[in-house]
């Protein structure tokens, strides 16, 4: 039972604090399962998050999913899991329901209103970073083709962006290995 807390509470700390979402909790989460812990070595850890990237969906619960299941079994799954999303979930439920009941106000009208830019240029920096990492890993001209590619299959063509991103795993596997 005390592991289950531990964990909990672990996975809790690491997702309350780590404001941002995954990328800011990663290193609480390291702090947690490493050094506090002990329930994997750094490259384990390492392993476990090079891993989660290359597969869809949020870090933090691929993290929590692996170590809860390397913990404590599924039932470890289970509270790495809800530890992990019940920060988030519960923020959003009662934000939410504040911008409801006062979406009438000129203050929340406001709010929301200008938190659309912030996103925005918080977007485009994101852009921008992994641009500039793709064209130092593959150069210029391959990335732009393979924007244009992109661009054309989800944009003209109307192809679902699941099917354009497999296509490029492809490509990166056959050509780029």
């Amino acid at each position: 039972m005390s592991e289950w807390w531990e964990l909990f509470l672990a996975f809790f700390l690491a997702n309350v604090f780590g404001y941002g979402g995954g990328p800011a909790s990663i290193p609480l989460m390291y702090q947690e399962v490493v050094p506090n812990h002990g329930w994997l070595t750094s490259a384990e850890f390492t392993n476990v998050l090079a891993l989660g990237n290359s597969l869809p969906g949020p870090i933090a619960t691929k993290i929590a999913s692996y170590v809860g299941y390397d913990v404590s079994g599924w039932v470890g799954v289970i509270v790495a899991v809800t530890a992990t999303v019940l920060p988030s979930a519960v923020a959003l439920i009662v934000l939410l329901r504040l911008l409801q009941r006062y979406k009438q106000s000129p203050a929340v009208k406001g709010m929301t209103l200008l938190v659309q830019p912030v996103i925005a240029v918080m977007m485009l920096i994101v852009t921008w970073e992994s641009s500039v990492e793709s064209v130092l890993a593959i150069g210029l001209l391959q990335f732009a083709g393979i924007a244009a590619v992109a661009f054309y299959l989800m944009q003209r063509r109307k192809i679902h962006p699941a099917f354009v991103i497999l296509g490029a795993f492809v490509y990166g596997g056959v050509f780029l290995s």
